[in-house]
């Protein structure tokens, strides 16, 4: 056989082999890519994404999108052909297994993560909305969880609320392990509760609950660091002065928070908070309304300027990283708070774009 014959034949070789490799062999990345972004001013699938009742509301023109990245799935396993082929892609990101599923975290568990995220994301932005309208919000403290085995399984639950302790009324959420931890393990501790159904059935009225309490008797515990404890794990539960739902399937994770408060102040006031321009956006929010980071934010800058948006409502802890590859056309504005993005909307409603707070590139001003 010719010596480049043979060279070729070898290289070929070679070559397959590699390829049968890049196939065959698993690498520890996912992807990220660009996904739906949707109109939390508009319908989803034939419903409106906001639904308020008991109170006057107005359908504002424009949009206000929440944005969404899409994600491979815990269980994918990616070679090292794809994850060759999406680094070079411009409109997708791989980045290591880990960053988006901690070890050992199976699909049910991160579903049910991201749903838990998302539910209360939209707790979050409706208080958020609401105060920033001056709209008084009660709250209560609840029973978050019950540990399984713990002395409180089987006598306290979900949903209950919590008004005293040891006949010492409970103002804040802080005060249940206070008043609890007061005690040594092995000591009896008294919960004066509303039971989750009565609760429950007083809040689809509006109003907070006041009958119905009763008293729950609880042996304390030891707890690794010496504590007593009963086993519970308090939380916070709003009550809302008129029904506020969001309506939005297969989205999970907190990052739409902003987006869904802005889109509840906006129907609840007259007029257009965008004057009609189409603004997205992202950002966790909590209930003071401060806005926090998110991830994949330049995949959620491409897919909201794939769908048309000339603004863009960015974190500020975000800035730095989306302004390093914008896409041409979309302007990104800078929010630390709900109040924040309510100016800059009114900025973009004045055509006053030059006003507004805008991202750049880490290491400029």
């Amino acid at each position: 056989m010719p010596r480049r014959t043979a060279t070729l034949l070898a290289s070929t070789l070679m070559l397959i082999a590699l390829l049968c490799t890049a196939v065959l062999i698993p690498a520890p990345y996912s992807e990220m890519s660009p996904g739906p972004t949707v109109n939390t001013l508009g319908d989803h699938e034939g419903a409106p994404v906001l639904q308020i009742s008991g109170h006057k509301t107005y359908q504002p023109t424009g949009h206000l999108n929440m944005t969404t990245v899409r994600v491979t799935g815990p269980d994918y396993s990616m070679n090292v052909f794809y994850a060759l082929v999406g680094w070079l892609d411009h409109d997708s990101a791989v980045v290591p297994h880990k960053t988006l599923y901690p070890e050992g975290q199976t699909a049910e568990q991160a579903d049910q993560e991201n749903a838990e995220e998302f539910t209360q994301s939209q707790e979050s932005a409706k208080v958020a909305a609401l105060q920033q309208l001056h709209i008084p919000v009660a709250a209560q403290t609840v029973v978050a969880s019950v540990m399984k085995d713990k002395p409180a399984d089987g006598r306290l639950h979900a949903g209950d609320v919590i008004t005293a302790v040891d006949g010492t009324k409970v103002k804040e959420t802080g005060d249940v392990a206070k008043f609890v931890t007061r005690h040594k393990p092995g000591e009896k501790t008294v919960f004066t509760i509303i039971p989750a159904k009565v609760a429950a059935a007083a809040e689809k009225k509006g109003h907070k609950p006041g009958a119905g309490q009763r008293q729950v008797t609880i042996t304390t515990t030891k707890a690794q660091d010496g504590r007593a404890v009963v086993g519970i794990q308090a939380g916070v539960d709003h009550i809302f002065p008129f029904p506020i739902d969001v309506k939005l399937a297969d989205v999970g994770g907190p990052s739409a928070g902003l987006m869904f408060a802005l889109g509840i102040v906006d129907k609840l006031t007259p007029g257009s908070m965008t004057g009609g321009k189409f603004v997205a956006g992202t950002g966790t929010i909590d209930d003071k309304g401060k806005v926090g980071p998110i991830g994949g934010i330049s995949m959620k800058t491409v897919g909201a300027r794939n769908k048309g948006a000339q603004f863009f409502l960015t974190p500020k802890e975000n800035c730095a990283a989306a302004a390093k590859d914008t896409p041409e056309g979309l302007t990104l504005v800078k929010v630390g708070t709900i109040g924040d993005a309510v100016k800059a909307l009114e900025k973009i409603r004045k055509d006053d774009t030059a006003g507004l707070p805008s991202c750049s590139p880490a290491g400029r001003s």
